[in-house]
């Protein structure tokens, strides 16, 4: 064995430290058995690392090279999006005004906690499928439980976070928007399984390959929560409505708007042209229902349909075209909201009132208990639910009673009427949880060209916290 300088063992000191540290933080012994490791790399060297890099043409040795470092920053890379922050780009506009369509995140891990991942062999920086090759960006196995380490913090009400859509577990390839179980809901199983070509292969995903989604969490474990004429009520109290929080309006106008009055509201252009068009209203039997009248000559005004907050409401009332703003009214037997399969007269604008299970909590099994949590006990806590004979059975056992193992989280978009959440498919379990946008680093603007406003330049380097 060759003589160990100096200089090794205050590497290795220091890597061993900082590799005790790690260990600590992830609360898991068995990776004690990397410091063997460590000490051959730093100290006994009996397994040649770097032999590989060994040679004398330098073409050879610059390709080495080179293919050294990219390996180290791939680990680098990995590691980093594993434990401590990922990238995260806003896809739709279910949080405007707070957050925008062609926001760019940094998603802070540690703020509740980084998770140990499901399946720690996957691609870095993809989530769940490789693009080109259109194959799986992760390996079933191994396949690790459920497992969060020491974060900075708990979820608090009104905090934007980042989680895998619960609802993803199952996933039709080629019709993803709406879900699986809307899906089965609407066509039936069979339908949905056998119709490949308009639904495609039907595939499970773990928890953390599941489609990453952001929205506000306005319930939090325990509460209970109910959504009358669009404001959301806790316990019992009205809940503080976020200061960018939107409904749809219908606008009576003598005089068409103009793109220039859009942008300087804010509106994108797939909220007041989502086809192309002017997002107008012409059908007189609808003008009619909602309360319009025609004019002197026996025509309508122009009606526009577009979301606002109510500072922009007041502003969109002192235009001198404008006659007349009213509230999208409530829409009855049109999009389905959880739970899918039992009808309890729920809709978007007068919701519930439902409770967020908490761990630890017992309740009773009725059939509107099982409509409501099913998926929580079955798909989230992972137990085989079955109803005989007037009887609930949980793994094999008759029960009449459930206790939760985990909290749950009830999460909604600022843009109330734009916004597919915890009204469409239920709760979010803990285990779903990614983490929490701390800032954002770059905002394009999908409606204007690079040179034209396509940087948002005022919203770059701002702290989500401050769009509460």
């Amino acid at each position: 064995m060759k003589k160990i300088e100096k200089k090794q063992y205050i590497k290795f000191a220091i890597a061993a430290v900082l590799y005790g540290l790690f260990i600590l933080w992830m609360q898991n012994g068995w990776l004690a058995l990397g410091y063997i490791l460590l000490a051959d790399i730093y100290l006994t060297k009996y397994i040649p690392w770097g032999a590989w890099k060994k040679t004398n043409n330098p073409t050879l040795k610059s390709i080495y090279d080179w293919i050294d470092d990219i390996i180290f920053a791939l680990v680098a890379v990995y590691f980093i999006n594993l434990f401590i922050f990922q990238n995260y780009q806003i896809p739709s506009s279910s949080l405007e005004k707070s957050l925008l369509v062609g926001d760019y995140l940094f998603v802070s891990k540690v703020s509740y906690g980084p998770r140990v991942p499901n399946t720690p062999l996957s691609f870095p920086l993809v989530q769940n499928t490789l693009p080109i090759f259109n194959c799986k960006s992760y390996l079933d196995w191994p396949s690790w439980d459920y497992k969060r380490v020491a974060g900075l913090g708990q979820i608090q009400r009104n905090d934007i976070v980042v989680f895998n859509f619960p609802a993803g577990d199952t996933v039709a390839t080629l019709q993803q928007n709406p879900d699986y179980y809307t899906l089965v809901q609407m066509y039936g199983r069979e339908a949905v399984r056998m119709n490949k070509q308009s639904f495609g292969e039907i595939i499970y995903r773990p928890v953390d390959k599941r489609e990453n989604y952001v929205k506000r969490c306005v319930g939090l474990p325990g509460d209970s929560l109910s959504i009358r004429n669009n404001q959301v009520y806790i316990n019992g109290k009205a809940a503080q409505n976020p200061k960018n929080m939107q409904l749809n309006y219908f606008v009576e106008t003598e005089t068409p708007l103009t793109e220039t009055m859009f942008r300087n509201w804010g509106v994108s252009r797939d909220d007041y042209m989502p086809y192309g068009q002017p997002c107008t209203v012409t059908d007189p039997e609808t003008l009619s229902f909602l309360g319009f009248q025609p004019n002197a000559n026996g025509a309508y005004n122009l009606v526009y349909r577009f979301p606002m907050t109510e500072a922009m409401v007041a502003q969109v009332k002192k235009l001198p075209s404008v006659k007349k703003v009213i509230v999208e009214p409530e829409i009855i037997g049109g999009t389905m909201y959880y739970p899918v399969d039992y009808d309890n007269g729920w809709t978007r604008d007068n919701y519930g009132p439902i409770w967020i299970p908490k761990r630890g909590a017992t309740i009773e099994l009725t059939p509107e208990n099982l409509a409501l949590y099913r998926r929580c006990i079955k798909n989230y806590e992972h137990n085989e639910l079955e109803e005989k004979d007037g009887a609930v059975y949980i793994n094999g056992e008759k029960a009449t009673t459930y206790t939760f193992q985990y909290d749950y989280y009830w999460m909604m978009g600022d843009n109330r009427h734009n916004s597919a959440d915890s009204r469409s498919w239920g709760f979010v379990p803990e285990d779903h949880i990614v983490g929490k946008p701390i800032m954002i680093w770059l905002s394009l603007d999908k409606d204007r060209s690079l040179f034209d406003g396509g940087i948002r330049w005022n919203r770059l380097f701002r702290w989500v916290d401050s769009m509460k």
